[in-house]
């Protein structure tokens, strides 16, 4: 799901010709988690023309381009599901596969404080972004976005196993619709370098003992899904539908899978319902942001 974001009456120019979003937050909401070790010498890291930094996880923030590809509701439910399994046993090293903008490795930065991470993403000017958000958040000496194909043996070699992988594939095979021309979007919606067959396995790869990993499909595409799993060695352990608005079907699904050996039964949870009949944050999701570090 792509993201429009309307202008607000209190964002601000930065200094380099980009925007400086504002804060949307309640009066006396308290920002949770850590803060970030934002650096003292911003040169490069501004946004700027056609860029924007918006707020994401408690006062941590996220470079965009206002044309481009965006932060989205996949990103927030595949990190908050991640976030979800491993809480007891935080993981040291995080991988994800086309981390695109760099969305769910601030969230994982954000909620373990202790992890390394590592992106992969194709896409040149989506990891430039990335590595720029890493930067600004303090966080560049943990976390690195490596430029290339995660399909590509060589792009992970000599990595040692992730405690958790993520990934949030593109939701539709080349040739099921109309692609847009804006920069980045076409490749973050159709599988212009693979689908969540080539995520399953390249996930299998570098997925630790018992580690899991975690992704996100278009809920038309939800047929793949088990089947993607099985080829890889890998089996379902966590499924959760995601319906936009109450009364509608679902418009994607969250899940989990873990190496056949490590595999336990398979838990379905209650689907997440975005918004009531009335278009307002449901209570349940109200919750998933405020784990997430975001306000109501």
């Amino acid at each position: 799901m792509l993201i429009e974001l309307a202008p607000h009456p209190c964002d601000q120019p930065s200094p380099a010709g980009g925007v400086l979003r504002a804060a949307r937050r309640p009066e006396g909401w308290i920002s949770p988690g850590p803060e970030p070790a934002i650096p003292s010498d911003l040169d490069g890291l501004w946004p700027g023309p056609e860029e924007d930094l918006c707020w994401l996880a408690g006062n941590w923030r996220i470079l965009q381009r206002v044309d481009g590809h965006r932060t989205s509701l996949d990103d927030l439910l595949t990190a908050h599901l991640a976030t979800t399994l491993v809480a007891g046993n935080p993981p040291a090293r995080c991988l994800d596969l086309g981390c695109g903008i760099g969305s769910v490795l601030l969230f994982l930065a954000w909620c373990f404080p202790s992890a390394e991470l590592f992106g992969i993403e194709a896409q040149e000017v989506s990891a430039a972004l990335a590595r720029r958000s890493l930067r600004w958040n303090g966080i560049a000496a943990r976390a690195q976005v490596a430029s290339g194909d995660f399909r590509d043996a060589a792009a992970l070699a000599g990595h040692a196993p992730f405690d958790l992988v993520t990934g949030t594939p593109p939701y539709f095979p080349l040739g099921a619709g109309p692609q847009s021309d804006h920069v980045q979007r076409a490749p973050c919606r159709f599988e212009h370098r693979g689908g969540i067959e080539d995520y399953c396995a390249v996930a299998a790869a570098h997925l630790a003992p018992h580690a899991p990993f975690v992704a996100c499909a278009a809920w038309n595409q939800r047929e793949r899904v088990a089947p993607a799993a099985a080829a890889s060695g890998l089996g379902l352990v966590r499924w959760r539908e995601v319906v936009p608005r109450a009364g509608k079907e679902p418009l994607l699904c969250v899940f989990a899978m873990r190496k056949a050996e490590a595999v336990e039964p398979l838990v379905v949870d209650v689907p997440l319902v975005v918004r009531d009949e009335a278009g307002r944050r449901t209570d349940a999701f109200i919750a998933v942001r405020a784990a997430m570090g975001m306000p109501p």
